[in-house]
């Protein structure tokens, strides 16, 4: 049986939100991750992830975009997603599968555990997305700006 995931790397500046997996659970067990969960049979990975992001730690999610590195966990068909746009403060609701929750910077996944490796290659792809679209912000802005008007 193949499991579908999806998660999503949270993305504030130059930091992104992980959980800690609790110690009692089954499956990667008392490490940090991405927060998300399984794609219910009627679900689109967005989905799953609007409704796990809204049950595990209360926001709204209202900005995504897919992420292209693949995550290598065996029996799993996974889906990534940098979250841009989000309402609500990250909260722990969920402390029976995370016991922590955590801005960190992709400098500080190197000290920490992580569920996969890949975790920190996906927080690295979604801080570089976000600089990147900011920087076409800035961009366009300041093109805008030069432009004489009529």
């Amino acid at each position: 049986m193949i499991h579908r995931v999806a998660f999503g790397v949270l993305v504030d500046g130059e930091r992104v939100l992980l959980c800690h997996r609790h110690p009692a659970r089954a499956l990667f067990p008392d490490v940090w991750d991405l927060p998300g969960g399984h794609i219910e049979a009627d679900e689109t990975p967005a989905d799953t992830l609007a409704r796990e992001l809204a049950e595990e730690l209360g926001v709204r999610v209202t900005r995504s975009a897919p992420l292209h590195t693949t995550v290598d966990v065996p029996g799993a068909e996974t889906h990534a997603f940098v979250i841009t746009g989000w309402e609500g403060e990250p909260t722990n609701l969920a402390p029976d599968e995370h016991d922590d929750i955590r801005w960190v910077t992709p400098a500080e996944l190197a000290e920490l555990d992580l569920a996969v490796p890949e975790v920190a290659t996906l927080a690295a792809e979604a801080v570089a997305a976000v600089r990147e679209q900011l920087d076409g912000v800035t961009a366009r802005h300041a093109e805008e700006s030069a432009t004489p008007g009529p």
